[in-house]
């Protein structure tokens, strides 16, 4: 089984303008991949070309991506959102800006 990309972007490094002129991807499958991918594309398959097959794979990873991180942001705030009032200390911007300062120096940033 193999399988080739003809180009490869590494979106941490693109620019703003790179990305979004980036036109098209072409990537060759050979073996069972081609085959798996033929099926679903065929007279009988769910997709009417492989363009449109991938671009639904990538949709759905973007998706579940998208889904992973907001789970993880719902988690981390949990705790907060179940605290009880009492358990809330009142802080303001400058006394947390201060103290984000005093970390950055003890740690040499």
């Amino acid at each position: 089984m193999s399988h080739r990309i003809d180009k490869v972007w590494d979106i941490d490094t693109m620019t703003h303008k790179e990305f979004f002129m980036a036109e098209g991807v072409n990537v060759r499958f050979a073996g069972e991949l081609q085959r798996f991918i033929q099926q679903r594309t065929s007279a009988s398959g769910l997709y009417s070309s492989a363009s449109e097959y991938i671009r639904d794979l990538v949709r759905h990873d973007f998706e579940r991506e998208e889904q992973r991180k907001w789970q993880w942001l719902r988690q981390e705030l949990q705790a907060g959102a179940a605290a009880d009032a009492a358990e809330f200390v009142a802080l303001d911007a400058d006394s947390i800006i201060g103290e984000a300062k005093k970390r950055r120096k003890k740690h040499g940033r």
